[in-house]
């Protein structure tokens, strides 16, 4: 392999490593709640005004009550837009509210008769009141709402001037209300950081897996065949594989997230190696030459592809391959990614199952998905052996077969049978694409 060569695989992996991380969807538990009050702020006000206009001629100084629903009205049409996100609503604007429902109150004595005061009539901000109060819940907390809602008990225990049922079952029933809100609100906003952490670690996690796989695919690769040709030369070469294998336990470490470290082994000079790479893990020095030199393909290239065309190259004379008589369409970067998939399973039966054995690839075409199937005539999977490979950070089938299709929305299935071959099963949804654009062909 030239330096040429690696300098282009490395701006390949460069390349693909520049695609953008996917979005985190924010949402926000407390918009209906917003939407809500503007809407109880507006229906209460009619209510009131319709209970005033009835009553007009029963106040001692109607025109006093008449002035106090002007002034209510032209605060509503004023500032009715405050109560419709949690920016527009700020602390004054819900000092200012609440002054006007408590100013209400205690302007009822003036403008009402004390007969009709004691018998239970409405204050003049009546039900309005308890949106001032709602709008300091869902702004603070119950804390807050515990304060705004108190400020009005006091106001109605000096408007009526004495602890009578009516007054004292209004006064508790709004407080209890505002503040069992104030509580579900914050437990609500605690609820909507911690789902916007976890998609945050969700997306972050993708993206990790998704370099992990570039760099499985590539780099990792590479090292194996200098460590094999290292060996293989020996001398001062020799040493320089050492060390390549030494880089690739780390690195495979690294890119498993803190997985269990590889098992060592002690060498004849009493120092610790790593083992082997189990089978199935390793690749030809031809396969890592072509994830090296392999084009970064374009991100923007969503147009259908047929998968047929992909998968056409990969037949040879140890491989069968089966297709439908039409074209198999999926997305550009969904086939790429499919076929990457497939040559990733295709190397692993070449290394795992040897030379003389025989793979067959079959594509269906369903309604809602293509399915291609890779089976082989080898000696199988040992059962466990993938989930043992995974935790010793041999991620080759982990991310470069089932990353990728779970990156499509789609699954990965193995049937392994001891003496019988191994047949994977990969599943891609129709209309669907990699997660962070288009990502180049590799080998497992």
């Amino acid at each position: 392999m030239t330096d040429a060569e690696i300098r282009t695989g490395r701006g390949g992996l460069a390349a693909r490593g520049r695609t953008k991380p996917p979005k985190v969807l924010r949402m926000s538990v407390e918009l209906p709640l917003w939407r809500a009050l503007t809407g109880y702020r507006i229906l209460t006000l009619v209510y009131t005004l319709c209970l005033v206009g009835l009553s007009y001629q029963k106040y001692q100084r109607p025109l006093g009550a008449a002035a106090y629903m002007g002034a209510l009205t032209v605060w509503m049409v004023l500032t009715w837009r405050r109560t419709t996100s949690p920016e527009r609503c700020t602390r004054h604007f819900l000092l200012a509210d609440l002054g006007f429902a408590v100013g209400g109150i205690l302007l009822t004595p003036v403008v009402d008769t004390h007969a009709r005061i004691m018998d239970g009539s409405p204050t003049l901000p009546s039900i309005w009141t308890a949106g001032a109060v709602l709008g300091f819940a869902i702004k603070g907390g119950w804390r807050w709402a515990a304060v705004a809602s108190s400020a009005v008990a006091v106001a109605n225990l000096v408007e009526r001037q004495e602890l009578a049922r009516d007054t004292v079952h209004n006064v508790v029933l709004v407080w209890v209300a505002s503040v069992a809100i104030g509580y579900v609100v914050e437990v609500a906003r605690a609820s909507e950081r911690t789902l916007a952490r976890a998609l945050q670690i969700e997306a972050a996690t993708r993206e990790r897996e998704r370099l992990a796989r570039d760099i499985h695919d590539s780099v990792l690769q590479v090292l194996a065949m200098v460590q094999r040709r290292g060996a293989a030369i020996g001398g001062e070469a020799a040493e320089l594989g050492r060390m390549a294998g030494e880089q690739e336990v780390a690195l495979r470490t690294l890119v498993a997230g803190g997985l269990v470290p590889p098992p060592r082994r002690a060498g004849p000079d009493g120092e610790t190696q790593p083992l082997p790479h189990p089978a199935g893990e390793a690749v030809a020095d031809d396969a890592v030459a072509a994830v090296l030199t392999a084009p970064a393909p374009e991100a923007d290239d969503d147009g259908p592809c047929d998968v047929r065309a992909l998968l056409a190259p990969f037949a040879g004379a140890g491989v069968t391959f089966s297709e439908p008589g039409a074209a198999v369409e999926l997305p550009a970067a969904a086939a790429a990614e499919l076929a990457a998939a497939v040559s990733a399973a295709l190397d692993n039966v070449r290394v795992h199952a040897g030379d003389g054995a025989h793979a067959w690839i079959l594509v269906e075409d369903e309604p809602h998905a293509v399915i291609v199937t890779v089976r082989d005539d080898g000696p199988g999977i040992p059962e466990g052996r993938l989930a043992d490979a995974e935790r010793e950070g041999r991620l080759g089938v982990a991310l470069s077969i089932r990353g990728r299709l779970r990156d499509l929305g789609g699954t990965a299935a193995w049937v392994s049978v001891p003496g019988q071959g191994t047949e994977v099963e990969l599943t891609v949804p129709k209309g669907t694409a990699p997660e962070g654009g288009r990502r180049g062909k590799a080998r497992a």
